[in-house]
């Protein structure tokens, strides 16, 4: 890896202060939109920038203990050479690097030592503690591994593919990949790839998931011909899941509180050929009161921290707090608590987040089980990040008839 384009250099400061110190912009549309204005970067240049840009949001507390100070709008390219350091990724020194003391950045990279586990996997000292007090002494694996780039997975999508088909007309536009043991429909490229412009995306035959995203689908043991509800739909990776697995046969009620969300899901169910999807818009809770006791199946992949999924979203760990950690944790309570009632005995649904906090998971479950005796666990897995992809949890209830 080496930095010797000035233009790169640029991109990438002037995407590290979007990201930093703008409300409400997140890393991946960030880039999304710098790799679109700059259409004629190479791939090879393209690359550069997304992994320096990704790196260096990852291990920013790490690089600003190297730096001697916090990252300022104004000190982004000593950011940017203390990354370089610390990688021992070769630059050259334009002139935007001018004035900045490299022998400061030296002398503590040298001692090879930080004097916290905090700046260590460069986290805030927050969710150090959070971490330690929910995982106990796994927390430091599982943040190593959280710390690492996740790998780029697609599902094929089963309505018109299957993996190994799907691997054979991927070969064919030089994206190598190859099937995952134990995800049926999982596919996993040997380099990363922009993957949406093959022809192979544009025909429907799959969408990027993450492994463990794909298990859920599975978990909530959907058969053909049911009513099926997913009540935090967003954009619909895996009510697309639920359509293929259920044959396009039955009805799939994907409900979220945003349009625009749901807008999406249906460009998707196009091209992915799903016709059995009909979204609604949780406008107020008539909404919800219509559904009640008229779902066979029911997912709730409802809103959390987030913090299974940091390897592709690295800089929610510096937007996130404690006090939103423990605001979602009461929304999903009453998440689970509301919209449960859309299940019709004897019906099952499943709990899903992509956290790793057993606050925000079982101990979730636990509470709503307590409060709610007409419901039982069938069963729950946790999948954590040192396994390879990215944290989630689901748990299997069934509404007693």
């Amino acid at each position: 890896m080496e930095l010797i384009h000035r233009n790169l250099a640029i991109g990438i400061h002037d995407a590290l202060q979007e990201t930093f110190f703008e409300k409400n912009k997140y890393a991946d549309k960030v880039i999304e939109r710098l790799l679109k204005a700059h259409r004629k970067w190479g791939s090879q240049d393209r690359a550069v920038v997304s992994e320096i840009f990704y790196n260096i949001i990852r291990w920013k507390r790490r690089l600003e203990y190297y730096m001697g100070e916090s990252v300022k709008p104004d000190n982004i390219y000593k950011l940017i050479v203390a990354y370089c350091l610390y990688s021992k990724t070769n630059y050259k020194r334009f002139e935007e690097f001018e004035g900045i003391k490299i022998a400061d950045i030296t002398t503590k990279l040298k001692k090879g030592t930080v004097p916290t586990k905090s700046i260590e996997h460069s986290i805030p000292e927050w969710l150090a503690e959070t971490l330690e007090k929910e995982l106990g002494p796994i927390w430091e694996k599982e943040m190593k591994a959280l710390n690492e780039q996740a790998p780029t997975v697609l599902r094929a999508n089963s309505l018109k593919t299957s993996a190994k088909e799907l691997i054979s007309y991927l070969a064919v536009e030089n994206v190598v990949a190859y099937t995952v043991k134990n995800y049926p429909d999982a596919v996993q490229l040997e380099e990363k790839k922009n993957v949406f412009l093959t022809s192979a995306f544009k025909d429907g035959l799959f969408e990027v998931q993450d492994a463990t995203s794909q298990k859920i689908a599975y978990f909530l043991d959907v058969k053909e011909g049911q009513r099926v509800v997913d009540v935090c739909a967003g954009a619909g990776g895996k009510t697309l899941h639920l359509a293929a697995l259920m044959g396009n046969k039955g009805q799939i009620i994907a409900l979220d509180i945003y349009e625009w969300k749901l807008a999406e899901l249906k460009r998707r169910a196009k091209r992915a050929g799903a016709h059995n999807i009909e979204t609604r818009m949780i406008s107020d809770n008539k909404v919800i009161k219509r559904l009640h006791e008229k779902a066979d199946r029911l997912l709730i992949d409802a809103p959390c921290s987030g913090l299974g999924v940091l390897k592709r979203n690295p800089d929610s760990k510096w937007k996130i707090d404690q006090a939103f950690i423990d605001r979602i944790k009461k929304e999903q309570q009453q998440i689970i608590q509301d919209y449960s009632k859309i299940l019709k005995k004897g019906g099952k649904m499943v709990y899903a987040t992509c956290s790793i906090l057993p606050s925000e998971n079982n101990e979730q479950v636990a509470e709503f089980l307590k409060n709610n005796p007409d419901f039982k666990l069938i069963k729950d897995e946790k999948i954590m990040p040192s396994q390879g992809y990215d944290g989630f949890y689901m748990a299997l209830i069934e509404r007693l008839a």
